[in-house]
């Protein structure tokens, strides 16, 4: 987002922020569905977009427009963060959307810490981030864009029928229309990432040949949360292919001792002589 967009989704997200810390969790997880919902009219309707953020008309009058709309639609907790959200300066129509659907999934992040199922969700996430990815036919089917995402929607509702949260569930939905404009394993990622800033910290990606130990896997968040001055969510992926040794990637920083890279790196070197 651009800067006068950022500030007025950080406005609107502070607004969310104080009615979490008051409002029932059940209520909050409502008030989400329906922030998602808009979200997802927004996404069909460029028209209604482009309205709501229009420039020229001031921000009481989008709000009144959305307010003629979708009162008595939806709740008014959702009405009225939305409100927020569309009275403030936005710099393209798409920006508003982004805004939505990122209130709508901090609505949901929000609803399972009052829960306390935060840290739970976010490992769902991730778990099901790795089915996905190991089965190659699964992973086509629910990236397909050209399939409809209710109908993709009902599979992982199968697939997680008592598996996961509800929570986790939506949030997957979310991922499978291209969260912020991403494709649905760039949406699962990010989706973890919020997850993990809401609990106030940062994911590390490991990836070994061999599953750490509940001991190294502690030693090692440990160690990187020293490194970054923050508690470390570590997430861990099982390759067999990189032979031993460790990958970590935190962010843009990637640091790889796998023996594959070593192999690679003497491989290479070997081709130059």
């Amino acid at each position: 987002m651009q800067a006068a967009s950022r500030e007025s989704y950080k406005v609107a997200a502070e607004h969310l922020d104080a009615y979490a810390r008051s409002a029932d969790p059940v209520a909050v997880a409502h008030t989400a569905n329906d922030l998602l919902a808009v979200a997802g009219l927004l996404r069909r309707e460029p028209r209604l977009r482009r309205a709501l953020s229009d420039p020229a008309r001031s921000g009481a009058d989008r709000a009144g427009l959305l307010g003629e709309m979708l009162r008595g639609k939806i709740s008014e907790g959702a009405l009225d963060l939305l409100a927020s959200l569309v009275s403030g300066r936005w710099s393209a129509p798409s920006q508003l959307l982004d805004g939505a659907e990122r209130l709508g999934v901090e609505a949901v992040l929000a609803s399972v810490e009052a829960a306390g199922d935060l840290g739970e969700v976010e490992d769902e996430l991730f778990r099901f981030g790795q089915v996905v990815a190991g089965q190659p036919g699964l992973s086509a089917v629910l990236s397909n864009p050209v399939a409809p995402v209710d109908q993709r929607g009902v599979l992982v509702g199968e697939l997680l029928a008592g598996k996961a949260k509800l929570a986790t569930v939506r949030l997957i939905e979310v991922a499978l229309a291209g969260f912020g404009g991403r494709s649905f394993t760039g949406s699962l990622t990010r989706l973890v990432e919020l997850a993990a800033e809401r609990r106030d910290r940062q994911v590390a990606y490991v990836t070994v040949a061999a599953p750490l130990t509940d001991e190294e896997e502690r030693r090692l968040g440990a160690r990187l949360s020293a490194m970054y001055g923050r508690e470390v969510s570590v997430k861990q992926t099982v390759d067999p292919e990189v032979l031993g040794g460790v990958s970590v990637q935190v962010g843009s920083d990637l640091y790889d001792g796998t023996v594959l890279r070593r192999l690679n790196e003497t491989r290479n070197a070997l081709a130059k002589r």
